[in-house]
């Protein structure tokens, strides 16, 4: 059989911080239920629950995407697997209320633990109340033991960075870095395959486990604080193109129509990954795709594709490299 571009059904995440946002974005929230991530693409390592996405059209529906890839290899082309898994995972995710601080484990972390895994991550704003922000890095010479003594305190606040986001912003945060998403702040999120997460403080809620010790083992003390500097769109024809970032897991870019438009997609060595986040999109193929808002598309490497956009539609695009980084 002849792959063809893949949608999933959406994995909902109930969080304590979640809330309904995501319906904009075309996700079914049972009411009164606070979703907090929409699993769009994943594939997980074994024991982590509804951590494999299912194909949701076509004739492989009803697949995980880790059988698709065991009976189809050919869909990574020269791209390899990371820990065993499909080397991205994408969401979206709504913050209602702020994430727990937290920190994902480092590449000396992860030789040293096994059972744990590399998650770099990337977000990118889709929408954001007045006034929020995101939480990434420690104040400038913050200790080991000033840390420590602020979450007795409740008061971690005080030594973690704010950072005012606007929607249209990225944001990349390599594993080892504290961080936290912020209220009213909407994100698509690309990542390597992991859900390792070692919380540190979560702002005086109680019931959930800290894994303080883990994390400051992960934490740079003495490392500069990120940059953040976001690219200028360049504009050709009816389409403006912004990269967002490149990093050794992953590339991710945004297309905004400008004017109904049509534009190759096509794959060669590697898949690509498709987020319509504004407006309408079609993916033209044998087996086409309505890549409606909030639709996420995998496209197979070596796979003929257009995508039509109608004015005002805007898709991320998140390109899988042939050499990554393996942890």
């Amino acid at each position: 059989m002849e792959l063809y571009p893949l949608l999933f059904e959406p994995i909902l995440k109930e969080k304590v911080w979640g809330g309904q946002s995501l319906a904009s974005f075309g996700k079914t929230i049972p009411e009164g239920v606070a979703i907090g991530e929409s699993w769009e693409l994943a594939d997980l390592p074994d024991g982590i629950d509804g951590g494999r996405s299912v194909v949701a059209n076509g004739p492989l529906a009803g697949q995980t995407l880790r059988d698709v890839i065991a009976n189809h290899p050919e869909l990574l082309g020269n791209a390899k697997l990371m820990n065993g898994c499909f080397p991205l995972l994408i969401k979206f995710l709504d913050a209602n209320d702020n994430l727990s601080v937290q920190v994902h484990p480092t590449k000396r972390y992860v030789e040293e633990h096994a059972e744990t895994h590399l998650k770099s991550e990337a977000w990118i704003v889709l929408d954001a109340k007045e006034g929020s922000c995101i939480y990434v890095g420690l104040a400038h010479g913050t200790t080991e033991s000033q840390l420590r003594s602020a979450i007795e305190a409740d008061s971690v606040r005080d030594v973690i960075r704010g950072i005012p986001v606007t929607r249209g912003d990225c944001y990349y945060l390599p594993s080892g870095t504290c961080h936290a998403l912020g209220e009213g702040v909407v994100v698509a999120e690309v990542q390597t395959p992991s859900d390792t997460t070692f919380r540190v403080w979560d702002w005086g809620r109680k019931g959930r486990t800290m894994h303080v010790d883990e994390a400051v083992e992960c934490i740079d003390f003495y490392a500069a604080p990120l940059s953040f500097a976001q690219n200028e769109p360049l504009v050709s024809g009816h389409v403006q193109t912004t990269l967002l970032t490149s990093t050794a897991f992953f590339t991710a870019e945004r297309i905004d129509a400008l004017e109904d438009v049509a534009i190759d997609m096509s794959t060669d060595v590697s898949p690509r990954v498709l987020m319509t986040i504004e407006g309408e999109a079609n993916i033209e193929h044998e087996q086409p795709i309505d890549a409606s808002c909030g639709q996420t598309v995998l496209v197979p490497a070596n796979t003929d594709i257009t995508l039509s956009l109608r004015k005002d539609a805007s898709v991320l695009v998140f390109d899988v490299p042939t050499e990554t980084m393996i942890a």
